[in-house]
């Protein structure tokens, strides 16, 4: 008795798997099939680029973010210290770039749990303009970035601005499997989100906000001890009242993982923190394979309650999903999706992350514990 109970309650997730599926490929194809607009005011921005270490193709991801299409903007390049290994590659850039980028150096916030923040909040000082843009150091972006990026702000009530990023993986498989995670689960689940309730996070491949926003919600001490920061900006500019939209543009995130060990890692992070920002959604995100939940109840039922049915939808979704998503090779579909569901439940496992070099213990609402 037992045993059928779980073969239908696997077989009703299943069910709930492939209507998952079905509606994130509905969502990413409405998504890239959306009209690009750009800004038709160009306000002056700040963009700031926080650094640490020397990621592949660095000076190439800098670059791109000097030479925007746009009229009036800086890039200030962020190190913590001299001895950062992206401190050569950042005078690179300033020196090439003279008229646009600058240099930042220091620790702004000492002790601040969250690395980054510490690093943006030295890089505040210095910035220009009312409108500021923050991007992570493994993006990349076209001459149009900032005129898509600036462009819903010319609604009064937009007090930030976000926006997907899409995985360019190297040639290795687990920068592969890197990418596939990002173009094929994390983006359809955000579509997917948004479709459900208003957007009320950003995500670290691009912030844009306005200054006087930042200032009005305590600036970067307001995030100093939180691991997801672009979370907890984005919660904070919309207890405000204003509104996090998602851009029409997609950054695109250079990946080159250099094993198996630092992917299962940076993707484990990942899944501690979203399970400690929204635990709810977290916990029901196995919805989201719907491959391996139907793998599973025909294996369990034996085939019993349409399950097979269920397998040949799922595949076939998740086959179109892939394609629609642009992403690597169809064959490690199934390694992919075992890969995300194990991450899943090792998520649940502990509270502990490393990034960064650094093993941070969390607590349950995703605040650094101090050591």
């Amino acid at each position: 008795m037992r045993h059928n109970l779980f073969g239908i309650a696997l077989s009703v997730a299943a069910l709930g798997g492939v209507g998952y599926l079905g509606f994130a490929l509905a969502r990413v194809r409405e998504f890239n099939r959306r009209a690009r607009v750009e800004a038709s005011t160009l306000t002056p921005v700040s963009i700031l680029k926080p650094l640490h270490g020397e990621e592949e193709d660095l000076f190439e991801n800098l670059r791109s973010f000097c030479e925007q299409n746009y009229p009036v903007f800086e890039v200030i390049l962020g190190v913590c210290e001299v001895r950062d290994p992206a401190f050569e590659i950042a005078q690179r850039i300033v020196a090439r770039y003279p008229d646009r980028a600058r240099l930042a150096i220091g620790d702004g916030m000492a002790g601040a749990g969250n690395p980054k923040v510490a690093n943006l909040s030295g890089m505040i000082g210095v910035a220009r303009h009312s409108l500021i843009v923050m991007a992570d150091a493994d993006m990349r972006v076209e001459p149009a970035y900032l005129r898509r990026i600036v462009a819903p702000f010319e609604s009064d009530d937009v007090g930030a601005v976000t926006c997907l990023y899409a995985g360019a993986p190297s040639t290795n498989l687990q920068s592969q499997l890197g990418a596939m995670y990002i173009n094929e689960q994390f983006a359809p689940s955000v579509l997917v989100a948004t479709a459900l309730e208003p957007l009320r996070y950003c995500f670290g491949a691009t912030i844009a906000v306005r200054r006087s926003m930042l200032d009005a919600i305590g600036g970067f001490a307001a995030l100093r001890d939180h691991v997801a920061d672009d979370h907890l900006l984005g919660k904070l500019v919309t207890d405000r009242g204003q509104r996090v939209v998602l851009s029409d543009y997609v950054v695109e995130n250079v990946i080159d993982e250099p094993g198996f060990r630092s992917l299962w890692a940076r993707e484990l992070r990942w899944s501690r923190t979203i399970r400690s920002v929204r635990p709810l959604g977290h916990a029901f995100s196995f919805l989201t394979f719907g491959l391996p939940l139907a793998v599973l109840a025909t294996l369990v039922t034996g085939g019993r309650y349409g399950t097979p049915l269920l397998l040949a939808l799922a595949a076939g979704l998740r086959a179109a999903l892939h394609f629609e998503a642009k992403a690597g090779s169809p064959m490690l579909i199934p390694l992919r999706d075992a890969m995300s569901f194990a991450v899943w439940a090792a998520s649940f496992v502990a509270r502990d992350v490393d990034w960064r070099g650094q093993h941070l213990e969390l607590d349950a609402a995703g605040e650094i514990l101090e050591s």
